[in-house]
């Protein structure tokens, strides 16, 4: 069963899985939800879990995680 996601609706509690196919926009919805946690206080980076499959998803999920922390602190 899936469900309507809004990136900036109300932060997922728990444990959360995004499933979806190539070319979808996952790892820029992880990289967003995980800024938004940090940014609005509910969690540090510290606290949180993160996975993906394979090096080189890992590697763009890791580095996207870090341009969008890093657009956010200029912002702010």
């Amino acid at each position: 069963m899936s469900a309507e996601f809004d990136l900036l609706g109300p932060l997922p509690t728990g444990t959360t899985v995004l499933e979806a196919s190539a070319g979808t926009g996952k790892t820029y919805t992880i990289a967003a939800l995980v800024t938004r946690y940090v940014v609005e206080g509910h969690a540090r980076l510290s606290q949180m879990l993160i996975i993906t499959f394979g090096r080189a998803a890992t590697e763009e999920l890791r580095e996207r995680v870090r341009a969008q922390l890093r657009e956010a602190e200029l912002a702010l």
